[in-house]
């Protein structure tokens, strides 16, 4: 491969990942904690709030470091599109795109830039090249299909499973 593509692709997986991963860890060890983020989760009508801030945080982290380590690639990708849609469906679809006021933009980015790297694969600077060679999991079709496939299976699986806002009355 190119020397300057693989760099690229280790540039964009460490951001992405380390950002993703620093993200759980602020919810595990900042601010309200988990205690903290399963109130929140629940004033937003995720139920069992300790349980989904402690999934939350471990799938960020997780799906963070597998991503910038390039380890078993469409995996962490299809972390990151599961976040983001149940993110964008129970925070952020009500305030329109624009992240400026709290729309889903910023998640639509993370999820695509995720299947990106599926898709195009982690690079030879990555686990998965060292220890399995290039074709793992076949990047290409495989890879953007695979990370769409078990993200948004994911996502919607989550999201019947524990969101139940509440309704609100008309006055």
């Amino acid at each position: 491969m190119n020397d300057a593509y693989d760099v690229g692709l280790l540039i964009l997986r460490l951001v992405l990942g380390l950002t993703l991963a620093a993200h759980g860890f602020n919810k595990f060890f900042g601010g309200g904690r988990i205690p903290g983020t399963a109130r929140w989760f629940e004033s937003i009508g995720m139920k069992y709030g300790t349980f989904q801030a402690v999934v939350a945080a471990s799938t960020e982290v997780a799906a963070g470091l597998g991503l910038a380590a390039g380890l078993l690639t469409p995996i962490p990708a299809a972390g990151f599109v599961a976040l983001m849609i149940v993110a964008a469906w129970t925070v952020h679809r009500h305030n329109g795109f624009f992240i400026v006021k709290e729309g889903w933009e910023y998640n639509l980015i993370l999820a695509v830039t995720a299947v990106v790297i599926a898709t195009t694969g982690p690079g030879t600077y990555s686990l998965d090249f060292e220890i399995f060679g290039p074709k793992l999991f076949h990047p290409g079709w495989h890879g953007l299909f695979g990370s769409l496939l078990l993200g948004v299976g994911g996502a919607l699986g989550q999201l019947a499973l524990f969101y139940r806002p509440q309704v609100k009355e008309a006055q």
